[in-house]
């Protein structure tokens, strides 16, 4: 979709594509001071992205994510820096979420499926016997050769709840390096926004106010920021007459509980994308005790009786 719009001095277009990627749909806008521009810097992002799933994947089995997991308690496997530092930080959200956040989650996939048709919960043995594999503690990162060591035999990880958001960010990073003038990219409910629209205004996006059943209830501007959003309305499992959510708590082995919803707004999507994860996991209080503590950064939780909680930065009209 193309718009033309006039601003001040000279014309810009402002551009919109839709791909389907990393499990999920990607919006992008660019402005642009012509279509065929506007193209090419979307086609480029879009490589991009491809590039990041190519290499956080833990279904590509060429993917530097699967040979870590295949060398799980036998051997370091030396990355990337790009990936090595994706996991370092991975960690520090993990120490600040007291391990709510943990990219090593990935095991008890073997017994939760996920995606609705499961009908009878896990027996609480086979969870006991998955947990030992599961523990940021047990990633030993050595910067000196650039290796990751998953230390315990059938670890695994996986970018969950962070992968989108880091390539959001690395979408934008590019697009800004090649002096894109303003954009907007949603990469599955992950948002990060640079510049203005063509008239000035800011980007905006809608916050759905749970007793509209799904209508907006208000708008708030996201100047050179990000947001995304963790909601258990996406997979899920039935068991009886009870819905459990797809996020799963890592400490427990079970689904998280007491959310409907959560969204983070921070300078980065992929600290927005991990944090609204841990926050899903850590609950009402403690997560909004989180938010407090750290700078630039708020939150909005819908929890299970659909009521609103906002952190004091988060100003709705």
């Amino acid at each position: 979709m193309t718009c033309y719009s006039y601003g001040q001095d000279e014309k810009y277009v402002t551009i919109k594509k839709s791909y389907e990627v990393m499990g999920g749909g990607f919006d992008i806008t660019v402005i642009s001071e012509d279509e065929e521009l506007g193209f090419i810097y979307i086609q480029e992002a879009l490589a991009e992205v491809q590039r990041i799933e190519k290499l956080i994947s833990s279904w590509d089995e060429n993917s530097e994510t699967s040979l870590i997991n295949r060398n799980a308690g036998i051997k370091p496997v030396p990355v990337s820096w790009e990936l090595f530092k994706l996991i370092e930080r991975s960690i520090q959200i993990s120490e600040i979420t007291n391990g709510a956040f943990d990219i090593t989650f990935t095991a008890l996939n073997d017994i939760w499926i996920l995606d609705g048709s499961m009908e009878v919960m896990p027996k609480k043995n086979d969870i006991e016997v998955l947990k030992p594999k599961i523990g940021y503690k047990n990633i030993i990162l050595n910067s000196k050769d650039q290796s990751v060591y998953l230390s315990k035999k059938g670890m695994r990880i996986s970018f969950g709840g962070i992968g989108k958001g880091f390539a959001a960010d690395k979408a934008k990073a590019l697009l800004v390096s090649n002096e894109v003038k303003a954009g907007i990219i949603n990469i599955d409910g992950d948002i990060t926004t640079w510049g203005t629209k063509v008239t000035g205004d800011k980007w905006l996006i809608g916050v759905v106010n749970p007793d509209l059943k799904g209508g907006i209830s208000s708008w708030i501007p996201i100047l050179e920021s990000s947001v995304a959003t963790t909601g258990g309305d996406g997979n899920f499992i039935i068991s009886g007459n009870e819905k459990y959510t797809h996020i799963l708590n890592p400490k427990t082995g079970y689904p998280a509980t007491g959310i409907n919803s959560v969204s983070v707004f921070a300078k980065s999507a992929e600290l927005s994308d991990a944090l609204a994860t841990a926050i899903f996991v850590m609950g009402l209080d403690r997560g909004m005790a989180l938010i407090n503590q750290l700078g630039d950064t708020e939150v909005i939780i819908v929890d299970s009786a659909n009521k609103m909680h906002k952190s004091n930065g988060v100003l709705l009209n």
